[in-house]
């Protein structure tokens, strides 16, 4: 276990004992949230983000050294485990490496070689391996070994069975395998063919070749879709002379009889046993990288587009396009509730305009609507010109946005829609989520699947336990860090705070409809199900905006209610003045004091205390106000509006490893590519912009006929 905690000390940079403490805490069932905010003199305040890679780092070691001792145990049970080969799995850095070891004592099916060694021709593999200097023709030695019982006939077959069991002996050997797997990746080549004239997905990869240590991420991904539908042909070239040169070292002895024979069994074994078998584990490895950085990228996307402002406060006209079936619209007021729902026909085929047109403005009207959220879906360039045209005619006042639909039919569709909105059906409860996705964000994205929710790139090729796994993290850590309020959050919502299950969250919303609202965090302790354990984990990000308790506004945790109390009075102030919002010197009159003093009489640590002072100083704050509004829209552009040169505003909606979609109110997003991205070098998109970020971009040029729009944001004037 030592050696576990002092890789993860080096890997992530941190302190033996931080990574300890984390690894004790993640084994006594405590949260990564309540980790990361609660515990922070245990980790020297490391983020969740590093936890939870701590958390990921820890369990591919423990495995990893499950897998050293399963192959141990194997190999002793065949009385074959030397002390210098216990030592080698021990000190085995990656799974590839153990099993390179455990290769030679793995059961194996019938081969070739397995064949030979029955017909008694190992011997005659040894002597063709081992004889130097001047010696009898092989093939009179070999004859020596014609067994007709056995299958043996001619001398020459008893020497084509002692080279095949060469053969895998060279393909079984764990230094070859290693040396020849880092050739590969050194020099490997890997090409794609395609023969599809008429296949334009996959046109840049129909004569594709690029060295298997540059190729990046995404364009594995689409290989490999490519391949999986049976549009391209892929293959790894590698360079066959370094790889005899290994093979020839590593069999053949300067004065050896039989080079020639020999040559020939390392060719063989290359080309028939060992190259095939690197050339799958590369292409598996390639795609195992591939997809975490997909999921990296996809969870980078994620937590800016769940962390998006809120539009608060205000009503708002959720407006999901479509075409035959009518635009479907829901108006909900300033806390979601739904005031009205309706259909109207302005797309084609019917392109009842005018008639919509009176509709949605005498809703508008009626209801005192404020924003219109619509739907990037089916029908939305149209959607989008009607509205615009709409609130022109209103004077201008109301102003829209495009909003991603992402997911908004899967939730429609399942049973929390159902349950949720029963009176209405799938395509209304669309409009719904549709409007409360630009009201708050997070709280309507959480009854989404993650994976459904769009912002990453082939999610659907991702190993989707592991992606799951990522994206419900990021979620969790969202909401942790935003807060829940107790009394109005869904079952969906709460169910995403760190410590509350599917079943308590359900439990919560039933002990709130027989009781009425929560007075106090500490009522949480009578919901069933809600134990100690889970108050411990849950209390600190759980809000009673409105209760007898000043802190259950915030998120200062109950076991430092006192120390928050202490703090407040060592700094002159009351728990009135901060309910009044009256500590506007809080911070000041605290960095006055020792804060090591300060935080040794409040009985908490340093980390904690500058928490405790943060919150005190803006009871129940959302860390979404801090951050730069969503840009809302009262007019549209057309494609054929746009000029190269044209500089704008847009909002990034989606970052890829190649570059960031940027929507610029022309219906079509624009790709920044990532050469365009800045002035300065960089590895990743996601150095230079994040979801939801407003962007000036330049437009570089636009193809009207495929609708693709390059921009730029490099020296863009402000």
């Amino acid at each position: 276990m030592q050696a576990i905690v002092q890789k993860l000390a080096q890997e992530l940079g941190q302190k033996e004992i931080y990574v300890e403490n984390v690894i004790r805490l993640l084994d006594e069932g405590n949260t990564v949230p309540f980790i990361a905010r609660y515990r922070k003199e245990m980790h020297g305040t490391m983020d969740d983000q590093t936890i939870r890679l701590l958390s990921e780092r820890l369990t591919y070691l423990r495995n990893l050294q499950a897998r050293r001792d399963e192959v141990k145990a194997a190999i002793a049970a065949q009385e074959k485990l030397t002390e210098p080969l216990a030592q080698s799995i021990d000190s085995a850095q990656t799974l590839a490496e153990i099993e390179d070891l455990y290769r030679p004592y793995r059961p194996k099916r019938r081969t070739r070689a397995s064949i030979a060694r029955e017909k008694g021709l190992e011997p005659l593999a040894q002597q063709l391996r081992e004889q130097k200097g001047n010696v009898i023709p092989i093939l009179q030695q070999a004859a020596a070994f014609i067994n007709e019982e056995k299958g043996v006939c001619t001398a020459q077959e008893a020497l084509d069975g002692a080279q095949d069991i060469l053969a895998e002996q060279l393909s079984d050997d764990a230094e070859v395998r290693s040396k020849l797997r880092a050739l590969l990746f050194r020099t490997g080549i890997l090409t794609t063919i395609g023969d599809d004239a008429d296949d334009r997905t996959y046109e840049m990869y129909h004569t594709f070749s690029e060295p298997v240590h540059r190729i990046q991420s995404h364009r594995i991904l689409a290989i490999n879709r490519g391949e999986k539908e049976g549009k391209l042909k892929v293959s790894i070239q590698g360079d066959e002379n370094q790889a005899q040169v290994i093979l020839r070292r590593a069999l053949i002895h300067p004065k050896s009889a039989h080079q020639e024979v020999l040559r020939a069994v390392c060719m063989d074994s290359y080309n028939r046993l060992i190259f095939p078998s690197l050339e799958r584990e590369i292409r598996n490895e390639l795609t195992d990288r591939a997809n975490e950085q997909a999921i990296h990228t996809f969870a980078l996307n994620l937590r800016p587009l769940l962390m998006q402002p809120p539009v608060k406060g205000k009503v708002v006209l959720g407006f999901d396009p479509a075409y035959r079936t009518g635009c479907k619209l829901a108006i909900v007021d300033e806390i979601g509730k739904v005031l009205k729902t309706a259909v109207i026909y302005p797309t084609p085929p019917h392109k009842k305009i005018e008639e919509s047109k009176k509709i949605l403005q005498q809703l508008c009207q009626t209801y005192g609507v404020q924003c219109i959220a619509i739907g990037n879906g089916t029908a939305s360039k149209e959607s989008e010109t009607f509205v615009a045209d709409c609130i022109r005619t209103l004077g201008g006042k109301i102003q829209y946005m495009v909003v991603s639909e992402a997911g908004a039919s899967v939730y429609s569709a399942s049973k929390l829609g159902a349950e949720e909105f029963p009176e209405y059906d799938v395509s209304l409860r669309s409009a719904v989520s549709i409007a409360r996705r630009l009201q708050d964000p997070l709280a309507e994205l959480v009854k989404i699947d993650p994976k459904a929710i769009g912002v990453g790139q082939y999610q659907h090729d991702m190993p989707q336990a592991r992606l799951g796994e990522a994206l419900d993290g990021v979620v969790e850590d969202c909401v942790s860090s935003v807060g829940v309020d107790l009394n109005t959050a869904s079952a969906a919502l709460l169910a995403r705070v760190a410590g509350v299950s599917k079943a308590v969250s359900k439990n919560i919303i039933t002990y709130r409809e027989q009781n009425g609202r929560f007075q106090q965090r500490k009522e949480l302790l009578k919901v069933k199900g809600l134990g100690p354990k889970a108050y411990e984990q849950c209390a600190g990000f759980l809000r009673v905006l409105d209760g007898k308790e000043l802190l259950d506004r915030t998120a200062v945790h109950p076991e430092s209610y006192q120390a928050a109390r202490t703090a407040l009075l060592l700094c002159g102030y009351t728990e009135d003045d901060a309910a009044n919002g009256n500590v506007s010197e809080l911070s000041k009159r605290f960095e006055s004091l020792n804060a090591q003093d300060v935080a040794q009489r409040c009985g908490v640590g340093v980390p904690t205390l500058h928490d405790i002072i943060t919150e005190l100083q803006k009871p129940g704050r959302d860390p979404r106000e801090e951050l730069p509004p969503p840009m809302l829209r009262t007019d549209v552009l057309e494609l054929s509006d746009l000029k190269t040169g044209m500089e704008l505003t847009g909002t990034v909606r989606n970052v890829t490893d190649f570059g960031a979609f940027v929507d610029i109110g022309v219906h079509q997003d624009g790709l920044v590519h990532i050469s365009e991205l800045s002035n300065r070098f960089i590895k990743h998109p996601s150095e230079a912009v994040q979801v939801g970020d407003i962007v000036q971009v330049r437009v570089l040029s636009v193809d009207e006929k495929t609708k693709r729009i390059a921009l730029s944001m490099k020296q863009v004037s402000k």
